[in-house]
């Protein structure tokens, strides 16, 4: 029987990350020539995502997931919170005090020159 979070999630779509043994499960079906469609079946995961992890693990030789790329944004949520309100009530606030505001409630130096 399912509870109703795993019929929300099933229906909302939302991600979830496999331990890695049920990862490790996927790969070894179909190291012994299981189809995507017979893995799925067994372990009750959709073919896209049983066909999302072996092509995973063909591309890097693992499952596990991967740090992001790019560079870490040194904004916190808070901060960016902050940010996004203050810009949506006044839409006449210069840079140079909109930066002087973050650097009040946030500690941040900010450069309002343009690059």
């Amino acid at each position: 029987m399912q509870t109703a979070s795993t019929n929300i999630c099933e229906r909302m779509g939302c991600s979830q990350e496999f331990t890695e043994f049920k990862c490790d499960t996927m790969i070894g079906c179909h190291l012994c020539n299981k189809s995507i469609h017979e893995i799925s079946l067994l372990l009750n995961i959709s073919q896209s995502t049983v066909s999302g992890i072996i092509i995973k693990w063909k591309q890097l030789g693992t499952t596990a997931t991967q740090p992001p790329s790019g560079r870490p944004c040194k904004i916190t949520e808070q901060c960016q919170s902050m940010l996004k309100c203050t810009v949506r009530r006044s839409h006449q606030l210069s840079a140079e005090s909109i930066a002087k505001d973050l650097q009040t409630l946030c500690g941040l130096q900010i450069s309002t020159i343009a690059q």
